[in-house]
């Protein structure tokens, strides 16, 4: 970790930026810097963040090795480790009481599926929800997902201990962390921030926010929005000149 003590201020790094944009008035590129400072704060605190959670200490044993249906089979959670010592986990919103998956869900997962080849060089991923696997194989290849490795819970309790799930009325979306080490399998993290947490006239997000769709419209000027969010299908567009 960077020593803090050493770090130059934002005020003076954001000063320090080169980048000017065609006929940007003297308003604008003080306002912008001033930004600048405070973006560069936000990435300090991201990393700051990052380090404490990194240092959290050990977490509790997993109370049990569950049994899931995968692609291939049977598989259990110590499984889907396969040869890392570290598994993240998504449960997905699309259980056997759903008529069709969570859009939301569906975004974040087909943006997840690009980059599977990557992440799954560091930790192994799991994506799990309670509908039985077939269905989530088919919705698999109607969105033409080719990463995502889908694991069905109907079980098993997982969806209960993992995901705060009381009853087989719904389902909720959350990440968890699971390491394994000499024999083994602990969970190390579980994003905790949803109703109770959220600030007033915001739904409901993590931090950082996982969903790229979020952080991509939070750079314009017209933001996320009020009373838009992702469908799993749009009227068909004309192509781009």
């Amino acid at each position: 970790m960077t020593n803090q003590q050493a770090l130059r201020s934002a005020a003076e790094l954001a000063r320090a930026s080169k980048r000017r944009y065609p006929g940007e008035s003297a308003e604008y590129r003080q306002a912008r810097t001033a930004l600048l400072e405070q973006e560069i704060e936000l990435r300090r605190h991201i990393e700051r963040v990052a380090a404490q959670r990194r240092a959290l200490p050990p977490g509790a044993i997993v109370p049990d090795n569950y049994r899931f249906d995968g692609e291939n089979g049977p598989v259990t959670l110590s499984e889907m480790f396969g040869d890392k010592d570290t598994l993240v986990t998504y449960n997905w919103m699309y259980g056997p009481q759903r008529k069709s998956s969570c859009p939301m869900c569906t975004s974040l997962l087909g943006a997840l599926d690009g980059e599977m080849p990557d992440i799954l060089q560091r930790v192994s991923f799991a994506v799990i929800a309670r509908s039985p696997i077939q269905r989530l194989l088919a919705f698999k290849h109607e969105r033409g997902w080719r990463h995502l490795r889908l694991y069905s819970s109907g079980g098993n309790n997982f969806n209960r201990d993992y995901a705060d799930e009381a009853s087989d009325d719904g389902d909720n979306a959350g990440f968890n962390v699971f390491t394994r080490s000499n024999g083994e399998v602990r969970h190390f993290y579980g994003d905790e921030m949803g109703f109770e947490t959220a600030d007033p006239g915001q739904d409901p997000r993590g931090a950082p926010d996982l969903m790229p769709i979020w952080t991509l419209l939070d750079l314009t000027p017209g933001g996320r929005g009020t009373d838009w969010y992702p469908e799993l299908a749009y009227p068909t567009t004309p192509a781009h000149p």
